[in-house]
């Protein structure tokens, strides 16, 4: 599937390819700073802490607690309007200097706080998420127990 992103720019040649390699591996990427070792999300070309324009993408275990949360009620995207009312979660990765990753929030919604834990799954690639693999979010029920 041609998606308007391809059109405008080769996929491979995206600031944040090395991220969605990752989550096709089944691994969460996040670039960080070779200079000052600044963790940076969403990706950029160069660091906002140091101005330095050499990166690595470091694995980081797909979990966090919840830094913010909203429930959407309109269909935003067309390929998610079964899904409504659904929650998107603001994600804070502790690992990761606690930089912060949006995600669809699965499973069962008791539990939803700010600071709540969070453990990521990786989804394949499919027509509903343009073709591209996802990281989706669930609370950690026994990491809140």
């Amino acid at each position: 599937m041609t998606n308007e992103r391809d059109e405008v720019h080769p996929f491979e040649g995206r600031v944040d390819s090395p991220y969605w390699d990752g989550l096709g591996a089944g691994e969460l990427r996040i670039q960080r700073c070779q200079r000052c070792e600044r963790w940076s999300w969403p990706a950029d070309w160069r660091c906002p802490a140091c101005g330095g324009y050499e990166f690595r993408w470091e694995r980081v275990e797909p979990v966090g607690r919840v830094y913010s949360w909203i429930r959407s009620h309109l269909p935003f995207v067309a390929a998610y309007a079964d899904l409504v009312p659904y929650v998107n979660v603001l994600v804070e990765l502790p690992q990761a200097g606690n930089a912060r990753i949006m995600g669809l929030l699965t499973g069962d919604e008791d539990g939803i706080r700010i600071g709540a834990p969070l453990t990521g799954e990786f989804r394949p690639a499919s027509p509903r998420t343009a073709d591209l693999p996802v990281l989706t979010w669930s609370i950690d029920a026994r990491a809140a127990a």
